[in-house]
C-alpha cells in the first residue's frame, strides 16, 4: 500500500488527473456572478520614429492597478473598479492621461512624444532601441551591482526569533470564451452557469472561478535549535466532494505557485528555475535602464530600473524593481512578467508582484507576494485555466523568543476548529477583502457538487483518468487498463480487481484482484490490507500504518516497472525473446513509521516461493565419478526474510490525495538504505544470506541549463544463494523508456551480488532549441541521459564453482542468456525530444558495451508519456 507502487502513483497519473478533472470542471462548474469591470489594451509607439516603447508605465490614475508595456511595446490592463482615465508615464517622454468608458472594453493605440525638459532630469543612456547596449559606464548596470553587493544586508538574516502572522489565497478559474460555454452540450443541465460569466479578468474570455483555498497561519522560527514551527489558526476551501480530492488539487495548485524569493539566484517556478534579476551573474543576461524616479507617500526615493532579457527566449524575467538610493539599495517593489517567448509548457501568461517593508533594524522583509498564471493546451487556445496565489504577511516580531513549549512538538499544528470557523472569523482577520467572485466560489461549488448529474460525470471522469470506477460509495474495481494483457507463459489474461475507498474507512484499506491464463489455465490472485495507527488516512503524511498481504502471480525477472502496472495492456509488446518468467506466491508483513522531518523506516518480513516458468530452469548440474556431468530440476526456491529500510527525505513535498501520494522533486536530496536478511529453515527458507543496497536521488538544477536526475546506487550481497537471490538488474524489454531501469538490457542478462551504478538524465529545458529559429516556436525540449553500471559476482556464487548452485540459464540452443560484469561496466546513453504535443517523450537509446551478446539491440527508440511544465 506504501511502496512505491502502489502509495507513490505517477507525477504523470496525478497531474493528468488534475488536469482533466479541471477540463470537466470547465463544463459544469457554477460561474460567479458577473462584475462590471473595465479593459484597455494597445501598442505604444515612439511618436516620431514610431518604434514600439518597452516599459512604459500604464496605471488607472488613484487605484493601485498598473501595468507595463512587453518587449513588443503592448499591453493589457483590467480592473473590477470603476474608473475614468488611464494613463502613461515614461522617461523622456511626455505623460498622457486619456478618458475611457467604466465597464467596457476598449483599445488604446498611442504615439508618445518626446519630452527635453524631463530628459535633463534623470541621467540616461539614450534610446535603448538606437544605442547600442553595454554594461560598461552603465548608471543602471551599476545599480544592480550594488543591490547585489548589499544583498545580505538587506535581506532578513537568520534571526534568533522570528514570528509573523501569514495570510494566503489560492484561487483557480476555468477560461474560454463566452460563445463557447454557451455552446456547450453538458452546460444545458447547469443554465445558470451562462447567464453569469466574467470577462473582465482575462481579454476575450470568460473566467468560471472553481477553485477557492484561504489559511491564516502563525509562523515561529528558532534558530538555536533550528525549528520552524506553524499553528494553522484557520483554513478555508471549497469541496468538490468524493470524486476531486480537494487536497490534491490544493498541492498540486501550490507546487505551481511556489514562493518566490527575489534575492536567491535562482527563482524556481514550476519545474523551470529563472535567474533573478539581482543574481550574481544577472548583467550577463539581463539588460538595465533606469527608467524613473518615484517618491512614495513616506517621502522616500526610489529608482525606477527596468530590465529584459538579453535572450529573450532564455529564461528569464522582464519588469522593473524599485530601488532605495539612500546607500541600502533595497528592493521595494518587484513587478515581473515571462514573455511569450519563453517557452513555459502549458503557459501562455505569468506574472509576479513583490512587495517589502523594513524590519526595525533597516533589513527588509516580503510584506505582500502575487503570482498570477494563465494555463492553456497551446498559446492560441481558448480552453485553460488561470490561477493566483496572494500571500501576505504582518506582524513582525524579531528577536522576542516564544514561550518554549510553543516550539515543541510538531512541526505543523493545526488548531482544532480551523476548518470549521464562522463567516465572521474571516471578515475580521483576513488582510484582504474578498471580492464579490471569490466570496460566491464556495456556495456555487457546493451547490453544484450537490447535483446528480455532475456526480454521475465525475464518476466517469474519475474511472476514465484514475483507473477506478465506483461500486456504491465503499469500493471501486480497477484498475481498468489491467483487465486484459497478454504474456507467453498466461497467453491471454484477464484479472478483476477493486479496493475500499476512504468512505468505507480512513484507518483500513483493502484490495484485492483475481486473474486468469488461459495458456497455462492458472489462477492468480492477491489480497491485502493496510491499518493506519494514526487519526488520519493510511495515504496521509506522516504515515504509521501496518500493511500485510498475500500474492499468487507471475513475474518476469529483472523487470522492475516505475509507476505502471506490469500487467498493463500497452506493456504486453515487448521486443526480443520473453518467455522467462516466474511463478510467485510470497506471504508480506511490514510497519512504516514517518516522521515530520521526513525520516522514515520500514521493518518488514516475507516468505517467498519462487517457481520458474516459461522456458526458465532451475537446474543443477554435478559429476559423477566416472567423469560424467549429472542434471538435477529444482521445482521451486523458498526464502524467508526479515527487511529494514531507512529513508531521510529533507524538505520533501508531496501531491497528496484521498488514495495516492506523490513526492515532488526538490533541490534536496533522498538517501534510502535497505538491509535484508534471509533465514534458512525459518519457514522453509533454504538460505542464509545478508544484502545491504544504498540509493541516492538528487535533483540538480543548473539555471540556465536545465536540471538533472542523477541517482547513485550500491549494493552488496554476503552469503553463498544461487542466481535467483543475486541482484538481477532492471531490464527493460517495453518499448516504453523507464528512467530507472536500462532499456536495452535483456532479461535476466545480468546479475552480481556486488553492484555500483550512476544514473543521469538530463533537461536542457529547451537551452538548445530555443535558439533555433522555427524550431523554438515548437517549445520542445532537449534530454540527454546516461546510464553506467559496474559489478561483479563473488568466486563462492558461481555455479561453475559449486555444483549446489543452480546454473545460469541458457536458451534453447544451450547459449548464456546470464551473465556478470566483472570485464568492464554496462554502458547506455540516449538523446531525446520531449514535450511533443505537451506530453510525449521519445529516446534514442544506444548500448555500448556488451553487444556480442545474443539478442542484444544496439539502437533502439523508446517512448514515454509525460505531463509536465
Amino acid at each position: 500500500m506504501y511502496s512505491s507502487k502502489n502509495i507513490y502513483t505517477s507525477d504523470f497519473k496525478l497531474t493528468k488527473l488534475v488536469y482533466l478533472a479541471l477540463c470537466l470542471l470547465l463544463s459544469a462548474v457554477s460561474a460567479m456572478a458577473q462584475m462590471p469591470g473595465t479593459s484597455v489594451k494597445g501598442t505604444v509607439t515612439d511618436a516620431q520614429s514610431g518604434e514600439t516603447l518597452i516599459g512604459v508605465s500604464v496605471f488607472f490614475p488613484g487605484t493601485s492597478t498598473g501595468t507595463s508595456t512587453d518587449l513588443d511595446g503592448n499591453f493589457v490592463l483590467r480592473t473590477n473598479q470603476q474608473v475614468d482615465k488611464v494613463t502613461f508615464s515614461y522617461v523622456g517622454y511626455k505623460s498622457v492621461t486619456m478618458p475611457v468608458k467604466p465597464g467596457q472594453e476598449q483599445v488604446i493605440n498611442l504615439k508618445l512624444g518626446s519630452d527635453a525638459r524631463q530628459l535633463k532630469e534623470v541621467v540616461v543612456t539614450g534610446d535603448r532601441r538606437k544605442v547600442k547596449y553595454s554594461n560598461k559606464n552603465n548608471p543602471a548596470v551599476d545599480l544592480i551591482r550594488e543591490i547585489v553587493a548589499h544583498r545580505e544586508q538587506n535581506r532578513p538574516q537568520h534571526y534568533d526569533f522570528v514570528q509573523y502572522q501569514q495570510y494566503e489565497k489560492t484561487q483557480l478559474s476555468l477560461t474560454n470564451t463566452p460563445e463557447k460555454f454557451k455552446r456547450n452540450p453538458l452546460l444545458r443541465p447547469y443554465g445558470f452557469v451562462t447567464d453569469n460569466l466574467d470577462t473582465t479578468v482575462v481579454q476575450g474570455k470568460a473566467l468560471l472561478p472553481f477553485f477557492m483555498q484561504e489559511e491564516l497561519t502563525e509562523h515561529y522560527l528558532r534558530k538555536n535549535p533550528e525549528t520552524h514551527k506553524t499553528i494553522v489558526q484557520a483554513e478555508k476551501k471549497v469541496d468538490f466532494g468524493e470524486f476531486v480530492d480537494t487536497k490534491g488539487v490544493g498541492a498540486f495548485v501550490k507546487n505551481i505557485y511556489q514562493d518566490i524569493d527575489i534575492y536567491q539566484d535562482n527563482i524556481t517556478i514550476v519545474t523551470n528555475q529563472f535567474l533573478s534579476p539581482i543574481a550574481n551573474l544577472a548583467p550577463t543576461f539581463y539588460k538595465y535602464w533606469l527608467t524613473d524616479t518615484v517618491t512614495t507617500e513616506t517621502g522616500q526615493q526610489l529608482a525606477e530600473l527596468s530590465f529584459i532579457p538579453r535572450n529573450p527566449t532564455s529564461f528569464l524575467f522582464t519588469g522593473k524593481l524599485f530601488v532605495t538610493i539612500d546607500g541600502k539599495y533595497a528592493v521595494q517593489r518587484a513587478e515581473m512578467f515571462v514573455d511569450k517567448t519563453v517557452s513555459i509548457n502549458w503557459v501562455k501568461d505569468l506574472r509576479v508582484n513583490l512587495d517589502f517593508e523594513p524590519n526595525g533594524d533597516g533589513r527588509f522583509h516580503l510584506s505582500k507576494s502575487e503570482l498570477q498564471a494563465d494555463f492553456g493546451l497551446t498559446r492560441n487556445s481558448d480552453a485553460g485555466f488561470y490561477g493566483e496565489r496572494t500571500v501576505s504577511y504582518r506582524d513582525y516580531k524579531i528577536n522576542e523568543p516564544a514561550p518554549d513549549p510553543t516550539y515543541e512538538g510538531e512541526r505543523v499544528v493545526r488548531q482544532e476548529q480551523a476548518a470549521n470557523l464562522a463567516e465572521s472569523f474571516w471578515v475580521a482577520n483576513r488582510h484582504q477583502a474578498l471580492t464579490a467572485v471569490e466570496a460566491n466560489t464556495y456556495t456555487n461549488i457546493d451547490s453544484l457538487t450537490n447535483l446528480r448529474s455532475f456526480k454521475r460525470t465525475m464518476d466517469w471522469a474519475t474511472a476514465l483518468v484514475a483507473g477506478y470506477k465506483r461500486l456504491g460509495p465503499n469500493v471501486e474495481i480497477g484498475p481498468l487498463n489491467a483487465f486484459y494483457s497478454f504474456n507467453p507463459v498466461e497467453g491471454f489474461r484477464l484479472r478483476f480487481g477493486g479496493r475500499t475507498t476512504t468512505t468505507f474507512s480512513k484507518k483500513i484499506m483493502l484490495d484485492t484482484y483475481a486473474a486468469y491464463g488461459f495458456k497455462d489455465e492458472k489462477w492468480k490472485y492477491y489480497l491485502g490490507g493496510t491499518y493506519s495507527l494514526t487519526n488520519r488516512s493510511i495515504f496521509e503524511f506522516p504515515v504509521r500504518a501496518i500493511r500485510a498481504n498475500y500474492q499468487r502471480d507471475t513475474k518476469i525477472p529483472g523487470q522492475d516497472l516505475q509507476f505502471v502496472q506490469e500487467d498493463n495492456f500497452l506493456l504486453s509488446f515487448k521486443r526480443g525473446n520473453n518467455d522467462k518468467w516466474l511463478y510467485n506466491e510470497t506471504y508480506n508483513i511490514d510497519y512504516l513509521h514517518e516522521f515530520e522531518n521526513h525520516f522514515s523506516y520500514r521493518i518488514g518480513f516475507r516468505n517467498w516461493r519462487q517457481s520458474p516458468a516459461g522456458t526458465l530452469q532451475y537446474q543443477r548440474v554435478a559429476s559423477t565419478e566416472d567423469g560424467e556431468e549429472s542434471t538435477s530440476l529444482m521445482n521451486n526456491l523458498t526464502t524467508s526474510e526479515a527487511q529494514l529500510e531507512l529513508r531521510w527525505a529533507p524538505g520533501e513535498q508531496f501531491f497528496q490525495g484521498k488514495v495516492y501520494r506523490t513526492p515532488v522533486a526538490n533541490r534536496y536530496p533522498v538517501f534510502t538504505l535497505r538491509a535484508s536478511a534471509g533465514f534458512k529453515d525459518l519457514f522453509n527458507g533454504q538460505y542464509d544470506y545478508q544484502q545491504l543496497n544504498l540509493n541516492i536521488y538528487k535533483r540538480v538544477f543548473l539555471s540556465q541549463l536545465g536540471y538533472s536526475d542523477v541517482v547513485l546506487e550500491g549494493g552488496y550481497l554476503f552469503g553463498q544463494v544461487p542466481f535467483p537471490l543475486l541482484s538481477i538488474h532492471r531490464a527493460n524489454q517495453t518499448y516504453s523508456y523507464q528512467i530507472q531501469s536500462y532499456n536495452l538490457m535483456n532479461f535476466l542478462e545480468f546479475v552480481s551480488d556486488q553492484y555500483a551504478s550512476v544514473n543521469i538524465d538530463h533537461c536542457f529545458n529547451g537551452f538548445i532549441f530555443n535558439k533555433i529559429p522555427l524550431v523554438k516556436k515548437t517549445r520542445l525540449r532537449e534530454f540527454a541521459t546516461v546510464k553506467v553500471l559496474y559489478g561483479q559476482v563473488r568466486d563462492e556464487n558461481l555455479p561453475q564453482n559449486n555444483p549446489e548452485l543452480l546454473q545460469f540459464p541458457v536458451d534453447a540452443a544451450g547459449v548464456p542468456i546470464t551473465y556478470t560484469l566483472e570485464r568492464k561496466p554496462y554502458v547506455e546513453a540516449s538523446v531525446g525530444v520531449g514535450n511533443i504535443f505537451n506530453f510525449f517523450r521519445v529516446d534514442v537509446v544506444r548500448r555500448f558495451s556488451y553487444l556480442e551478446h545474443p539478442n542484444v539491440s544496439e539502437i533502439g527508440i523508446r517512448g514515454r508519456f509525460k505531463f509536465d511544465f
